[in-house]
């Protein structure tokens, strides 16, 4: 299976919170699982660590090792997902979250997300 984390979904993950259920936790850590982490994600948490809407345990390079010495892959911003994002349709205004889903859409991925607006996307959400 291959996923596509909400950046929500990461930082729970990260964190080890709670709100994270065990099987979302137990397929990000399955070794047969594909995780991606949009680059949008990665963003968003240096936008809202900046202007203290988020705290985290770590730093973003920290963040950017973990990610890489669990396999995690990053999904980079391709013009692709740009064209997408401007077909969706206004269920969503969040942008980073539109550009998640517009990546997971382009990019066949399900979504771990808790977010059920992405319900309305036709997103394949876990």
């Amino acid at each position: 299976m291959r996923v596509l984390l909400d950046t929500h979904v990461l930082v729970w993950y990260l964190e080890g919170n709670t709100n994270l259920s065990r099987s979302q936790r137990e397929l990000i850590v399955k070794p047969e699982t594909e995780v991606f982490v949009s680059v949008a994600s990665l963003w968003e948490i240096a936008i809202k660590t900046s202007i203290g809407k988020l705290k985290l345990t770590r730093s973003l390079t920290d963040v950017l090792q973990q990610l890489s010495s669990q396999s995690i892959e990053l999904l980079h911003i391709a013009p692709g997902h740009v064209l997408q994002v401007a077909s969706l349709p206004f269920h969503h205004r969040d942008p980073f979250d539109r550009m998640i889903i517009a990546q997971a859409k382009v990019e066949f991925l399900s979504i771990i997300s808790n977010d059920l607006e992405f319900k309305s996307y036709g997103a394949k959400m876990i």
